[in-house]
Formats: C-alpha cells, sequence, structure tokens
C-alpha cells in the first residue's frame, strides 16, 4: 500500500490538507500528516491538527508522494530547507509531487515547476516566466507533479492525487460513496 505524506506549517489552509487526509485514508492508504516545527499545528482558520508526525522524525524514503496544502502563511511557511531537500528529491525520483493552492508558488520557488504546466489559485504563479500555467484548470498533471487551484477543488485534487498513486478504480468507488456525482449533477 502507498504511503503519502502531508506537510503542515503554521497557517495551512485546513480543508486542502484534511481533505487529502481524508479520501486516501478512505481508500485504506497510510497518509501521515507532518509537521515542520510540532506536534500541534494551527490552521489558517484558526483550527489546531495533531501531526502524525514531525519533519525531523521521517523517514522519507518510507513515501510515495508528498502533499502540500496552500493558505497563508501556511504556505510560505513551507519555505523551508527540509521541505525543499524532500521535495526536490522526490521530484528527482519521480515521486509525485503535488501542491494546492498558494502552495504551487513554494514549489516554483523550489525550481520543481520550471517548464512544467501547473495551476494555483489566481495571482500566485500565473505570469511566471518558467511555468507553463494553465488557469483554466481544476487540476493540472504534468507527470509526477500534481497541482489545482484552491479550496474547492479540494477534493478533485485528492483524488487525482489516489488514481495517479495507480488507484483509480478506488478513486470512483469512493467518488461514488461521498455522493459526488450526485452532488455534480445538482449542483448545474
Amino acid at each position: 500500500m502507498k504511503k503519502v505524506l502531508v506537510f503542515l506549517a503554521d497557517g495551512f489552509e485546513e480543508i486542502e490538507a484534511l481533505s487529502v487526509v481524508d479520501v486516501l485514508r478512505r481508500a485504506s492508504l497510510k497518509c501521515d500528516l507532518c509537521s515542520i516545527k510540532d506536534e500541534f499545528v494551527r490552521g489558517t482558520h484558526n483550527i489546531i491538527i495533531q501531526s502524525d508526525c514531525i519533519i525531523d522524525n521521517i523517514d522519507q524514503d518510507e513515501y510515495d508522494a508528498i502533499v502540500l496544502p496552500g493558505g497563508l502563511p501556511g504556505a510560505d511557511n513551507l519555505l523551508d530547507k527540509r521541505v525543499k531537500d524532500i521535495a526536490i528529491k522526490f521530484n528527482d525520483e519521480g515521486k509525485i509531487v503535488a501542491a494546492i493552492c498558494a502552495a504551487p508558488q513554494t514549489l516554483e520557488q523550489f525550481g520543481i515547476l520550471d517548464d512544467k504546466k501547473c495551476t494555483s489559485y489566481p495571482g500566485f504563479i500565473k505570469g511566471r516566466e518558467k511555468v507553463n500555467y494553465l488557469e483554466d484548470q481544476i487540476v493540472v498533471v504534468d507527470k509526477n507533479i500534481i497541482t489545482s487551484r484552491g479550496p474547492a477543488t479540494a477534493l478533485e485534487f485528492a483524488f487525482k492525487i489516489l488514481e495517479e498513486l495507480g488507484y483509480k478504480d478506488k478513486a470512483e468507488e469512493i467518488k461514488k460513496d461521498m455522493l459526488v456525482d450526485f452532488y455534480l449533477d445538482h449542483s448545474k
């Protein structure tokens, strides 16, 4: 079974982090909330989450993917040498590196989005010289890089991570169980 690491820094966007964890755990994947500082992390909406692990105590080789949720100042707080080193290593190894909302800006600053198709929350990386920004997409996949727009796209982002990890059928099953198709059919 695949293992995923979701980084948390103070000011993270709660729905973006927890939607990913929820969907991946529903699929019986190991998905750890990893703080870059303390065991308890305060989100951008003042929700305090207990992390599963601290970045200094992980064996990064155990994981198949990393996820950077957005939120401010959460995405800025992920501009940490340890996160950067792990993100670059995962990218170099072709492992999944996923970021949503403001966090693609973090990957861009790490140099990971150079010449990649990507998206983000409006205004965060649009117009940057080295990226191929797509503003009309909910989720963008370019090889091992997955990016998404923001809080409203968090579920689609989570399902795309699950699919890219090789669990497309499981993603469809969970969408059905969560009434995603029902919601989409009735939201028009």
